[in-house]
């Protein structure tokens, strides 16, 4: 984990525009949300779906930080006063209250459209799959995926959901890019077999939905310490979460359920999937 961590900072970083380079403030603001944190979840899941299909490194490495770079765009846009109105993020202030609104706006304008640079001008090879890897990506950001969660999110406050609605908001704002993560990963490699190619999807949309519990439950029982955000925040703004709809044990069962789900859907892969596996295990524990 630490590995790909550390290779994909340095890729980022490297992407990103130099500090000092115009508009200096803007990609000041874009190295700030973007840089020095995060657990990279997204580019973990990449490299490890990549090791289904023998993907070679460099473009995992490309894959995974366009992942990233839409994933910190998402963060800065949530915590603006319009959205859900935090203040803190990774253990440090977030970028509009660093900045201020209008920057943390550009920054995420800039951070999406870097990432789809980045796809766009490295060879993949086959053009088609490149093609297929810009859609999907799109698809997971747009009102289809990530934007129309966080809309159904922002209209459900103070809203009892059930379910079924609850599980289709989060997987939109939290499942689709985890679920892009995964399928991006496999597409750098090798072409699975339907069957396989359905397994996976199956797996990664377990997945998605399992870290959206775990968040939920995290955020009425860890300390913002320890989150590295402001923990009882979804409770305090009435927003409908797994643990309001089931409670803490009955979430916690369902976390169970899903964990399970998700590592049975990945049974065909044998040994390629010793990585997800981990990552599955790590999402289910994990303390923030």
């Amino acid at each position: 984990m630490r590995r790909v961590q550390v290779q994909v900072e340095a890729a980022i970083a490297g992407n990103l525009p130099p500090a000092e380079a115009i508009p200096a403030r803007l990609h000041r603001a874009m190295r700030y949300a973007s840089l020095n944190g995060g657990k990279r979840i997204r580019p973990l899941l990449v490299y490890a779906a990549g090791e289904l299909t023998a993907a070679p490194a460099e473009r995992l490495q490309v894959v995974a930080s366009a992942v990233e770079l839409i994933h910190s765009y998402s963060l800065v846009h949530d915590d603006l006063p319009s959205m859900d109105n935090d203040v803190l993020r990774r253990g440090r202030p977030t970028c509009h209250v660093e900045f201020d609104e209008a920057t943390a706006l550009l920054v995420g304008d800039s951070l999406q459209a870097l990432a789809f640079e980045l796809l766009a001008r490295k060879d993949f090879g086959e053009p088609g799959r490149q093609l297929e890897m810009l859609r999907l990506l799109a698809r997971a950001s747009g009102s289809c995926g990530m934007a129309g969660g966080q809309s159904i999110d922002l209209e459900a406050v103070g809203k009892s959901l059930n379910q079924p609605e609850l599980e289709l908001m989060h997987a939109l704002k939290t499942g689709a890019l985890i679920r892009a993560a995964v399928l991006l990963g496999a597409l750098c490699g090798a072409a699975l077999s339907v069957d396989e190619s359905t397994s996976l999807d199956r797996f990664a949309k377990r997945a998605g939905l399992l870290f959206q519990v775990v968040d939920d439950i995290l955020d009425c029982t860890a300390s913002t310490a320890t989150l590295g955000k402001t923990a009882g925040k979804d409770a305090a703004a009435e927003k409908p979460t797994y643990v309001s709809l089931m409670g803490l044990e009955r979430a916690r069962e369902f976390a169970d359920d899903l964990r399970k789900q998700a590592l049975e859907a990945l049974t065909p892969f044998g040994a390629r999937r010793q990585r997800l596996l981990e990552l599955t295990d790590f999402i289910t524990q994990r303390k923030f």
